[in-house]
């Protein structure tokens, strides 16, 4: 039992020794893309192609942020295979490949299917085929060991020896412990426990006498009370000796004892409880390397043919024998990549959360606002007039315009247009040279040059105004305002699908139908263009109309069904 837990041991070791190359594929990793989308990362929590049919509805809530919580997505199943020391913990000391008759006498061998329920707990369906056996360098009274050692009339007691083998079949629990993870995004170890329950078809068979029928000399054997060389002496005889045993079904194998539940042929049937712990290496998307520890409590202290004190509770011996199951095995994880993702227990949820506050994707964020404390559509930032009237027309860099460049605001010109031989003015805006006798009469024909072109950005796939849209419309508004006669082109970048235009149409119907129901000013002072932009698809242009420049102030939607939300 010593060898075989320094073997587990070495075994571990060489794992973590080879650790660097299996976290390679996370230490490469790197961020990449508009999007900071990790490259490697398991899934990607809006994709909608990896959530089942059932969940569905939840990834809907989740993206139209109605449920703060996306669905959890589809994961593949692992299929597992592994083998290992197997050995009894009783009254008689298992032996260990080396030391047993047969290294096939101290072996075990598994597989498993394991599902996850969420990120740290999943359920295990395990099998495992378990075949132990000892003999014991201490002398018993032959009525504390099975028969046939009582029908074999040894004087002096015996040594007892036992052939075990069992089918064990059990339903598991397994918690991965340190999946979650704050400081990287996907772990390459899983440690992990287990707890479960089935049933164990066993048998054990003893050998009271060689094939032709001679007895062990016991009498005769080595001493083995002596030092822990007398001992090897001993066992080292007995191995010999068991290389032509024949073997007989323990006498204690009866139903309805020692926990059993029923017989089925030579085998009894138990009601087994399993747990234990173990830990798992990635080395790819679809293996990994795992060591596990296993123990199994079947009720009975008959599993090694001997029972310590058979006189207490009616036969049945308080001193019970467990099972130890130390194995390697790998890992295959079945499923579909492009539909599946990995099993959660290696999928850490705190990826979607850092991935969302390094470079939100989903994360709603309210609108940038902006100071402008005259409200003439210029952030004060910009504004070099940062105190101009409310309703004043101003350029771009927030000033009121000057139209004839005068020196005097427009909206304290009395004479709009000055011409420049005619200036300097006085405060009113007028200038010094005498009107023609023959123009005195006239009306002035107004200029259309206080409407200054500009354009709005949309957000992709929407056609919404945001609150510094509706400011730089309010300022197109007072210019408009102090241009009656002057009509304004709204264009849009139809672009070259139907999707698009049909969005350009939205975009340049949201401008208008603001214009006209925000801000009073007639729809049709305006000429509605969906299509004839350029530049970026998500930009509509707007410019004064040429002198002549006519045009509808509506259109049809080209592809109403194809309507932005």
């Amino acid at each position: 039992m010593v060898n075989k837990k320094y073997l587990l041991l070495a075994g571990v070791c060489t794992a973590l020794a080879l650790q660097p190359a299996f976290a390679q594929e996370s230490n490469t990793a790197s961020w990449s893309g508009r999007d900071m989308t990790y490259r490697g990362q398991s899934y990607d929590a809006l994709d909608t192609a990896f959530v089942p049919a059932g969940r569905m509805q939840q990834q809907r809530d989740y993206l139209d942020y109605k449920y703060a919580f996306p669905a959890k997505p589809r994961n593949m199943w692992e299929l597992g295979i592994s083998t290992g020391l197997y050995n009894i913990n009783g009254d008689v000391t298992s032996k260990t490949p080396f030391s047993a008759v047969s290294p096939m006498d101290a072996m075990g061998f598994s597989a498993w299917l394991r599902k996850a329920i969420g990120h740290t707990v999943s359920w295990r369906v395990q099998y495992v085929y378990g075949s132990a056996s000892g003999f014991d360098y201490r002398s018993r009274s032959a009525s504390v060991v099975s028969q046939p050692w009582t029908k074999a009339a040894y004087p002096n007691g015996v040594h007892s020896n036992y052939k075990f083998k069992s089918h064990e079949l059990t339903v598991q629990l397994v918690a991965a412990t340190n999946n979650i993870s704050f400081y990287r995004a996907k772990n390459t170890v899983s440690l992990y426990g287990f707890v479960g329950g089935g049933a164990l078809l066993w048998k054990t068979m003893v050998s009271a006498a060689k094939t032709n029928g001679e007895l062990y000399d016991f009498d005769n054997a080595p001493d083995s009370k002596g030092l822990w060389k007398e001992r090897q002496d001993f066992n080292n005889w007995y191995k010999e000796e068991l290389k032509s045993a024949a073997w007989e079904l323990s006498g204690k194998q009866k139903k309805g004892t020692n926990g059993s539940w029923m017989n089925m042929g030579d085998y009894q049937v138990s009601p087994v409880l399993t747990g234990g712990v173990g830990i798992q290496f990635k080395l790819g998307n679809r293996v990994s390397l795992q060591f596990e520890e296993k123990v199994a409590f079947a009720a009975t202290d008959g599993l090694d043919a001997v029972m310590l004190d058979p006189t207490i509770g009616g036969g049945i011996s308080p001193d019970k024998d467990l099972t130890n199951y130390a194995s390697v095995g790998l890992g295959f994880n079945l499923g579909n990549a492009k539909k599946s993702v990995q099993p959660l227990w290696w999928v850490n949820p705190m990826d979607h959360i850092y991935n969302e506050l390094a470079t939100p994707r989903h994360m709603r964020l309210p609108d940038p606002v902006l100071p402008d404390s005259d409200g003439d559509g210029i952030t004060d930032q910009f504004d070099k007039c940062p105190d101009t009237p409310a309703g004043v027309a101003v350029d771009s860099h927030g000033c009121p315009l000057d139209t004839d460049g005068d020196g005097v605001p427009d909206y304290k010109d009395k004479q709009l247009i000055t011409p420049t031989e005619c200036q300097p003015v006085d405060a009113d805006g007028v200038g010094k040279c005498p009107d023609p006798e023959c123009c005195k009469h006239m009306t002035p024909v107004a200029s259309c040059s206080g409407i200054m072109s500009g354009s709005l950005s949309f957000a992709k796939n929407s056609a919404k105004l945001n609150a510094t849209d509706q400011a730089q419309l309010a300022n197109l508004a007072a210019q408009m305002r102090s241009n009656p006669d002057c009509k304004v082109v709204v264009t849009g970048n139809g672009g070259n699908s139907k999707v698009m235009r049909q969005r350009s149409w939205d975009r340049v119907n949201a401008i208008i139908s603001y214009m006209s129901e925000a801000q009073s000013i007639s729809r049709d002072r305006f000429i509605f263009q969906y299509e004839g932009g350029y530049g970026d698809t998500n930009s509509v242009m707007y410019r004064v109309a040429a002198p002549g420049e006519e045009g509808p102030s509506n259109l049809p939607p080209p592809h109403p069904q194809l309507g932005t939300k």
